[in-house]
């Protein structure tokens, strides 16, 4: 055998692959140098611009991104969960700095990475950038890696004459290359970044007002949108949000080349030919025709008649639009009405304050919830009451774009609502008068959660929310005030399977984190927070406040879905054990947690010099002086007023457990004079035993108790004697 060996000079990437590599040692991630800001950049960093920002990314597995804004690079820190305690996560020092081949001439205010975290997406007011994190180059000095950066849409978003500009950004979830923009001229695009970045794959003009018709301006003004989840045909829908409150549904909307599972595309297939096709309704049967035309030109596959063993796993979309029909624009979504309900508030619920602000669409097993989150403070949640269904707007044709050989490469299209009022949905109606007959589906209202969140800004409080990936049920509220935690008890479609009776249990709301270091402060919002998880269970959030000071809490997540156990069947109650039962917490589990985490101001390195009664040091103390009050103090008064509050009552339960530990007492009296009765009756009963066992053992000894009877012969001859 023999081994070929190239003598040559090794090429410039293979000089760097022989580098040794370097040392890397495993920090906490808080305490990572990436993290400590200068104190210009401290004393400075704290400005609130009125924009969300998220400037932290995770791909999911154990790379953590974070931009820095004021070296305008990207910083890919490798992460270990769980180390070396289930508490805390360890990482990579240094971490890889990673710059963008262009200048970028706007600011980063959101990164977003897509699903198997080759591109990431930099976002700001002014500008959109897609950085390839693979097949890049290294610089002169072999420590910054150099990434391929394009910018996105800036013919149509960000040109000098155009004054449209971007609301909501986000990945397509079946797609690593697709792209969805909602813009300020009410347009949905789809760009495909893998064929065109400067043009979109697909536009949808958004009209939810129909011509003729008045509606004020808030109704026509988008906010946020959002793509749905693994479930039927919500995989192929678009959420859209408009700024009063109004939720819209697109639904088919399928990126070209996207990939969907098998069972998934068969399954809303066989639904629509069961349910559709064979439905005594003519608009059912047209519907669900069209549904099913665009099924097996999207999907050919699924066209068989036959169904092999060896089908495909994954289905792959075909470029395809139905030539006479443009996609309906679903909705306005009306609250579902209950027997006696006025029907005048079908379309929204309770008011809130403000406006609408940001969307979010969660998937929790069977049920699709949607979550508003208006500027005064609240959250609507919502749950789906029936399934969505592709809806087709007849007589509107799309606009097409095709190549030479008549594959269309683009389209565009005008959506409408559908004409005419919609009905009014009541839980009482059969299937068959909702199945397939283009009606929108209604929203079933879960709750309304206030976060009493403080007045301090004019234009209202920025909300933006995630799901937990560990669990679904799960919603952190990011806002300026810190972060908090909802999660959801009652699921309609899922409680009902699980065989759960929760209807009456509403979220409960927990605080994580507070920035605010008063209410006369002004707010301090994070620019960065990212949930993460791992295969063990555990999860953990990580939050970058704006003097660049990371915060990482682990997350509890296996006692917050315990039901609540009561036993239905037992009829009759001991009455102390009931009021054992029924009896309230003496304090609430609020104050048992102890007060809320709060951010310290940073100290400066020589704060030790400072003399206390100087300026500086007099300021340093005030400020601590009013965070220990208006935390710990204010803490403390309000333990003192609980306790306070519930003097009566606990004198109450005290006295209660003084009687029934007399009672006690006097019954263990009772039980001991009858237990010293009852040790003499047994004395005596031993007592007369013996006596008896005594005269047995006497009559035995008698001389007549050993006598035999008489046999036979004995008495034959006794006999004989006598005559």
């Amino acid at each position: 055998m023999r081994f070929n060996f190239d003598l040559s000079e090794p090429s410039t990437d293979s000089r760097l692959s022989l580098t040794p590599k370097e040392e890397v040692e495993w920090v906490p991630l808080q305490k990572h140098p990436v993290f400590s800001a200068p104190d210009a950049v401290r004393n400075g960093g704290g400005k609130f611009n009125g924009a969300p920002k998220n400037l932290v990314a995770w791909d999911g597995a154990s790379r953590l991104y974070y931009w820095d804004q004021n070296a305008q690079c990207l910083h890919r820190i490798s992460v270990r969960l769980g180390e070396p305690d289930p508490t805390s996560i360890l990482a990579a020092f240094p971490s890889k700095v990673m710059r963008a081949d262009v200048k970028l001439n706007f600011e980063v205010s959101r990164i977003s990475i897509n699903r198997n975290g080759s591109a990431l997406l930099l976002i700001g007011s002014d500008g959109l950038c897609v950085m390839y994190l693979y097949g890049r180059t290294c610089s002169s000095d072999n420590k910054t890696i150099i990434c391929r950066t394009v910018s996105v849409g800036s013919q149509i978003y960000f040109s000098s004459s155009n004054v449209i500009r971007t609301l909501q950004v986000s990945w397509h979830p079946y797609s690593d290359t697709h792209l969805g923009i909602l813009s300020s001229d009410s347009v949905f695009r789809l760009f495909n970044l893998a064929s065109d970045v400067m043009q979109p794959e697909q536009e949808y003009y958004l009209q939810p007002v129909e011509p003729g018709r008045y509606r004020n301006a808030a109704s026509i003004c988008p906010v946020d949108f959002s793509f749905g989840g693994d479930h039927l045909w919500d995989r192929f829908s678009v959420f859209v949000l408009f700024s009063d409150g109004s939720i819209y549904i697109l639904c088919p909307v399928v990126p070209f080349g996207s990939v969907y599972k098998w069972e998934s595309i068969l399954e809303i297939y066989n639904d629509a030919q069961t349910f559709g096709l064979r439905s005594v309704n003519s608009l059912a049967v047209r519907n669900s025709s069209l549904a099913i035309s665009w099924l097996e030109a999207t999907f050919p596959e699924v066209a068989q008649e036959t169904i092999d063993e060896g089908d495909p796993p994954a289905l792959k979309a075909h470029p395809h639009a139905l030539f006479d029909s443009s996609v309906s624009l679903q909705g306005p979504l009306r609250k579902i009405c209950h027997g006696g309900e006025d029907e005048s508030l079908a379309v929204r619920g309770a008011e809130c304050e403000g406006r609408a602000v940001s969307f979010l669409y969660n998937l929790v097993s069977k049920d699709s919830i949607v979550v508003t989150s208006w500027s005064g403070g609240q959250l609507q949640i919502d749950a789906l009451a029936d399934e969505i269904q592709p809806v087709w707007t007849v007589n509107i044709p799309p606009r097409l774009c095709v190549d030479s050989q008549d594959r269309i490469r683009g389209l565009a299209m005008i959506c409408e609502p559908i004409s005419g009022e919609l009905p009014v949905v009541k839980l009482d109606q059969p299937l068959d008068h909702t199945v397939w007959l283009g009606h929108p589906p209604p929203l079933l209202r879960l709750a309304t959660v206030d976060l009493a969140l403080p007045k301090n800004t004019e234009s209202g409080s920025i909300i933006t929310m995630s799901i937990d990936p560990l669990m679904q049920e799960r919603i952190y509220v990011v806002h300026d005030g810190g972060i908090d935690s909802v999660v959801l008890h009652f699921l309609p479609f899922t409680s009902q399977t699980r065989g759960k009776d929760e209807t009456n249990r509403s979220p409960s709301v927990h605080p994580v984190l507070n920035t605010c270091q008063g209410e006369t402060s002004s707010p301090s919002p994070l620019c960065g927070f990212v949930s993460l998880s791992d295969s063990f269970g555990y999860s953990w959030i990580v939050g970058v406040t704006s003097t660049q000071e990371c915060v990482v809490i682990e997350m509890k997540t296996w006692n917050l879905l315990l039901p609540v156990q009561i036993d239905s069947e037992k009829k009759s109650v001991d009455l102390g054990a009931k009021k054992e039962r029924d009896t309230p917490d003496i304090i609430s589990k609020e104050l048992l947690s102890g007060p809320k985490v709060i951010l310290l101001p940073q100290a400066s390195p020589n704060l030790r010099s400072v003399a206390a009664d100087s300026i500086e040091g007099r300021s340093t103390l005030h400020q601590y002086f009013n965070l220990f009050q208006e935390n710990y103090v204010e803490y403390a008064h309000k333990v003192h007023f609980e306790l306070k509050h519930h003097a009566p009552q606990l004198k109450q339960i005290i006295d209660d457990q003084h009687a029934r530990l007399s009672e006690a007492q006097n019954k263990i009296l009772k039980v001991e004079e009858r237990q010293s009765r009852l040790e003499e009756r047994i004395d005596h009963a031993v007592q007369q035993h013996n006596i008896l066992e005594q005269r047995l053992q006497h009559l035995r000894n008698l001389p007549g108790a050993h006598k035999k009877p008489l046999s036979g012969a004995e008495h034959a001859l006794k006999a004989e004697l006598g005559k």
